[in-house]
């Protein structure tokens, strides 16, 4: 099977996923007649517009922040295709995976040197985990537990809230190997890494620890003259870039759901977004659309609503990034000079 075909297959698959969980969802309490009963008046369409400004947000917050850490060594074309290509892959790989890791070929691909795309990869992985990290809490201390969690169904709110704990207790744990490792002991962490991959069960890994160790150092190295006012930049990108995202779906909802209870909408997409980061389906396809009938359906009464924004939620957040990074698919051939 030639490359190509294996990419469209890639694409094809979570698009097949997605639209049939969507159809499976939605069957029984969606029909023509009820679509026409919705009002596409002038609020939802500022709504649209505005969920449009969030999605520039976010490609605007990551593309600062890949050439804020280059030193300007990207320029902004390049910052912005490097951004696509990662929204691209986390498309069609399975969200645990995403595209922070192939970030540095693409970098390098576009120019910047392999230990310089090491060392920002690295840089702008702790930092989404960071950023995480620091959230949560804030979160909590904003919505009361049980309205967070509390929609109905006790026992699948049981169920997500376990893995939601699951997957920030990881986040948290990774978060913290990466500032040891980036800026404490970075030559300790690696030793500690590869011990504990020295394991028989995890021993397979080990390979690709002992790389990962070598990636730290280098990039520890590299992050030693970066000045303060880099890492407050690369901060405020990053804030720039989730907080877009996490208010996609606060536009959306204000378009078509007058009334809705924004702050309480906002909390619920930042767990849904910690819930995804670890789906085994490509792009969480499948996974995204059920999670998210089941956290917005007390705020959502009409089953035709949900299924609307729940959609346009999709197209704007992954469906849109499938488009635009298959065009640039091509550029990935090209070597530009090393900066």
């Amino acid at each position: 099977m030639s490359p190509h075909a294996k990419t469209w297959i890639k694409i094809a698959i979570p698009v097949i996923i997605g639209v049939a969980v969507a159809i499976l969802l939605f069957h029984n309490d969606f029909n023509a007649e009820t679509l026409r009963m919705v009002d596409f008046d002038s609020r939802a369409w500022c709504g649209i517009g505005l969920a449009l400004l969030c999605v520039c947000g976010r490609e605007a917050g990551m593309a600062w922040r890949y050439r804020t850490l280059s030193g300007d060594r990207l320029s902004w074309k390049a910052s912005l295709r490097v951004t696509m290509l990662c929204e691209f892959t986390s498309c069609i790989t399975p969200t645990s995976v995403g595209g922070s890791a192939a970030s540095a070929i693409f970098m390098t691909r576009n120019g910047l040197t392999a230990g310089r795309s090491t060392a920002v990869m690295l840089t702008t992985l702790f930092l989404d985990e960071l950023f995480i990290t620091l959230i949560v809490p804030i979160t909590f201390l904003l919505i009361p537990y049980r309205e967070l969690f509390g929609f109905g169904n006790e026992a699948l709110a049981h169920d997500l809230q376990l893995g939601f704990w699951l997957v920030y207790g990881i986040l948290a744990a990774w978060s913290l190997v990466l500032w040891l490792g980036l800026f404490v002991a970075p030559s300790s962490i690696k030793k500690i890494l590869v011990k504990v991959f020295s394991l028989p069960l995890i021993r397979r890994w080990k390979p690709a620890i002992e790389e990962a160790g070598d990636d730290i150092i280098t990039t520890a190295r590299e992050l030693r003259s970066c000045p303060f006012s880099i890492w407050i930049k690369s901060f405020g990108a990053t804030a720039l870039s989730w907080m877009s995202r996490f208010l996609t779906v606060n536009a959306l909802l204000w378009g078509f759901v007058a009334g809705a209870d924004q702050i309480l909408a906002l909390g619920r997409q930042i767990a849904v977004w910690v819930l995804l980061m670890f789906t085994p389906t490509p792009g969480g396809s499948g996974m995204s659309e059920w999670i998210f009938t089941k956290y917005y359906g007390d705020i959502i009464a009409s089953a035709t609503i949900i299924m609307i924004i729940a959609l346009l939620w999709r197209i704007l957040t992954y469906y849109l990034y499938l488009i635009i990074g298959i065009p640039l698919i091509p550029s990935l051939s090209k070597k530009h000079k090393k900066i």
